[in-house]
């Protein structure tokens, strides 16, 4: 491909932008999310260019798959590029002109949020995780019917092989087999993965700018509005989850990833909610938990996992939801959002390709 070199290039330098700034904006204290966190994005923004790398040796994808994959990996980079240096500029325009900023504003909108309930302000924040979630699932459903019903099959929507670390040692092992790997995995397993890369580098950025001074992104407002002010000195959980979750979809086959973004989000809010409203046993290493919520979280977990991948992998990772819940973040001092997804994909990694143990989908079956 010509110039495959220069946007290499360039992808690089922005990725390697984009991991300085996570370390130079992250709040110190914060050790293991800051190493989960920088671990995470390093070994995805890796292995990125690694099959960029063996994509161009292949004549066969130059003409097409190249292009196709530097649009999908460049064009979130060049439009948050021109999205600071608008918003930037509408900034120190504004300030410059009239003399005064959005303060005010943040602050009157801030008093109203304090007398609203802690149920009302736990389910406002994890609202967006859950319409994430529908709305990935609703496209997958229209996707998979559109498929069938011109295919007969659902080819393209659900990967030939579901043993992820067995493709990727074939990857590296056998030569000119980038091709056939990544055709096998189908369509809407990068549809997924695409989507997750866009929403965390979005939020990426958005927290570098709001602990810049002098840069400025659209979405700034919504961190003063929902974290407290101890998670201000931190990165807001919702980067933690956009980066575990980026993590989970590029590492795990659509239907294990949808079991992982229902927890991270549905039993997420139930373990919170049942623990607010109704929790009175409390955890005695973290007072902030209760075993009513986390309980309550687990079975959630167990229900909406039995959907996508059965029975025996829905108890696994259920199990995985309560110990997670439970050691975090005392007396593990790491956020959940980051961790649940991390530690789940790495599970159904090494259990699939150790002991050959394979998912059933009853949502599968029904369709």
């Amino acid at each position: 491909m010509e110039h495959f070199h220069l946007w290499f290039f360039i992808i690089a330098i922005s990725y390697i932008l984009i991991l300085f700034n996570y370390i130079y904006f992250s709040y110190k204290p914060d050790l293991l999310n800051n190493i989960f966190g920088f671990s995470t994005i390093s070994f995805v923004f890796a292995h990125i260019l690694l099959f960029i790398s063996l994509m161009n040796q292949e004549v066969k994808l130059q003409e097409v798959i190249i292009p196709v994959w530097l649009l999908s990996i460049g064009l979130p980079l060049v439009i948050l590029a021109i999205l600071i240096l608008i918003s930037t500029g509408l900034r120190h325009s504004f300030k410059k002109v009239f003399r005064k900023d959005l303060s005010k504003l943040v602050l009157r909108m801030e008093k109203k949020q304090e007398a609203w309930s802690d149920a009302k302000k736990d389910t406002l924040r994890k609202l967006n995780h859950i319409i994430i979630f529908i709305g990935l699932l609703i496209v997958w459903n229209i996707g998979l019917i559109v498929v069938k019903s011109f295919t007969g099959t659902s080819a393209g929507m659900i990967p030939e092989e579901n043993n992820m670390l067995l493709l990727y040692l074939k990857l590296v092992i056998e030569s000119n087999s980038i091709a056939e790997v990544l055709f096998s995995l189908g369509w809407f397993y990068y549809l997924l993965f695409f989507f997750f890369y866009t929403f965390c580098l979005f939020m990426l950025v958005n927290e570098f700018t709001r602990k810049s001074r002098f840069l400025s992104f659209p979405f700034n407002i919504f961190p003063k509005l929902y974290l407290s002010k101890e998670e201000k000195q931190s990165y807001g959980t919702y980067l933690y989850f956009a980066i575990g979750h980026m993590f989970a979809a590029f590492v795990c086959p659509p239907m294990v990833f949808f079991s992982i973004l229902g927890m991270s989000s549905i039993s997420d809010l139930i373990t919170s909610q049942i623990g607010i409203r109704y929790g009175k046993t409390q955890i005695s290493w973290n007072r902030r938990k209760t075993w009513e919520g986390t309980i309550a979280g687990s079975i959630g977990s167990f229900i909406i996992c039995f959907f996508f991948v059965g029975v025996y992998w829905s108890f696994i990772f259920a199990i995985v939801f309560l110990i997670i819940d439970v050691l975090t973040s005392k007396p593990i001092n790491i956020c959940d959002n980051l961790l649940n997804p991390i530690g789940c994909s790495l599970i159904y990694l090494f259990v699939r390709f150790f002991f050959n143990f394979n998912y059933a989908s009853i949502i599968l079956e029904w369709l």
